[in-house]
């Protein structure tokens, strides 16, 4: 092989976790040199945006799982050949049978496959082992009734109403984490279409009127806000969930995998657990999906080897490499075996088996727009039906463009 530059851009990892797996590649390769860079998420997608369109990208780079349909026409597809190689790097019958489901519905298009996942990560239920306790509380919830059973026997209030203790970060948009991922996830559980089959509308409000299941499952989300209600336990005025957490005033968080170690490094003594994320029923169990994988540039002047790499870093073996350097769940089948009884990543890494996604043009307009509809719920600028109706013309105008 001739000598070959690959740039590979990526933004949560440091350059240290990919240091082994390039150095293997390279040595498998010879003449491959693989150059990874780390961006601020803060500015990695407008980063990437503007060096792609000035032909000065990475050509190979990280893609939320949400992307392909905003960005889909800025990669190149698995090749069904590449020279010099007697098989296919990856079939999508392979990828199928290797990876967990929701990989196929987010990075398989007119069955080429765009991207390959480094990681799966779901909601899980963080809770506070101590305040489970004090309260006579023997186990994490499964269930939102048992959830909502909880919440009730572990808020605490004042005399004069203020939240001392609250049982569960939810309710509200800007000061719980990742809140409008929560309310998605409830909705994805309770059975909300939230697009029509072909994927040109959204339809989260319209589409069982009848049911109501849209509005139904915001008022469950809001309630937890709301000072008029059994399962009151949150507000905009307490601390930021993931602090309060620390603190050890919030008994209940749903959040992801990574959360863990930012929990443990903040407050080494708080005994705390993670469950799997409570279910609106346990005989067909949803979880909501946020994870990267990557990609190759549509421009790239190396494109086969990029890809080569790719399959080579999602491989049983570069993934292992990459999990154990991350402490992230696994995407790989083949992998989730050896991370089940993992007391922090183990929930997660089962839970990937049932994560669900659903397909947005844009997750940073999106997340804006649910975060906008919970907030006019909370400050009574609209009904429940109007904040719904509202949020889903806001997403479908998204869609025409």
């Amino acid at each position: 092989m001739n000598n070959a530059y690959i740039e590979f851009w990526g933004t949560f990892d440091s350059p240290v976790v990919y240091e082994a797996i390039i150095r293997d590649f390279e040595a498998q390769h010879q003449g491959a040199k693989i150059v990874y860079r780390q961006f601020p998420y803060e500015e990695y997608e407008q980063k990437l945006l503007n060096s792609l369109a000035a032909g000065t990208g990475p050509d190979l780079y990280m893609i939320h799982n949400t992307w392909l349909p905003k960005h889909g026409d800025k990669l190149k597809p698995l090749p069904e050949k590449i020279d010099d190689l007697k098989e296919p790097l990856l079939t999508v019958q392979n990828l199928k049978r290797d990876y967990v489901d929701v990989v196929f519905n987010d990075f398989v298009y007119s069955n080429q496959i765009y991207a390959l996942p480094l990681y799966v990560d779901t909601l899980a239920l963080y809770y506070n082992k101590d305040l489970f306790n004090t309260a006579g509380i023997t186990g994490p919830p499964q269930t939102w009734e048992e959830f909502n059973r909880d919440v009730e026997l572990l808020t605490k209030l004042n005399s004069a109403g203020d939240i001392l203790q609250s049982g569960a970060a939810m309710g509200t948009a800007r000061n719980i984490n990742r809140s409008t991922d929560i309310l998605q996830a409830l909705m994805i559980q309770s059975g909300v279409p939230m697009t029509n089959a072909d994927k040109t509308q959204a339809i989260f409000e319209r589409s069982a009127q009848s049911l109501d299941i849209g509005e139904r499952t915001l008022q469950f989300f809001t309630d937890f806000a709301n000072p008029a209600t059994r399962v009151y336990a949150w507000n905009d005025r307490l601390h930021y969930s993931v602090d309060s957490f620390i603190e050890g005033s919030l008994a209940m968080m749903l959040n992801y995998s990574h959360q863990a170690d930012i929990i443990k490094s903040k407050n080494s003594r708080l005994n705390f657990a993670i469950a799997p994320m409570p279910q609106a029923s346990l005989t067909d169990i949803k979880n909501f999906a946020n994870y990267w994988g990557v990609g190759v540039a549509n421009k790239s002047q190396n494109s086969d080897l990029a890809w080569q790499f790719a399959a080579y870093l999602t491989s049983k073996e570069g993934a292992t490499q990459y999990l154990n350097n991350t402490g992230r769940p696994s995407a790989r089948r083949d992998l989730i075996d050896l991370q089940r009884s993992d007391d922090e990543v183990g929930v997660f890494a089962v839970q990937s088996l049932t994560a669900k996604s659903w397909y947005q043009v844009d997750n940073v307009a999106i997340e804006k727009i649910f975060a906008d509809m919970i907030e006019d719920i909370y400050y009574r600028r609209s009904s429940i039906k109007e904040a719904l109706r509202n949020a889903e013309t806001k997403v479908n105008v998204l869609m025409q463009k």
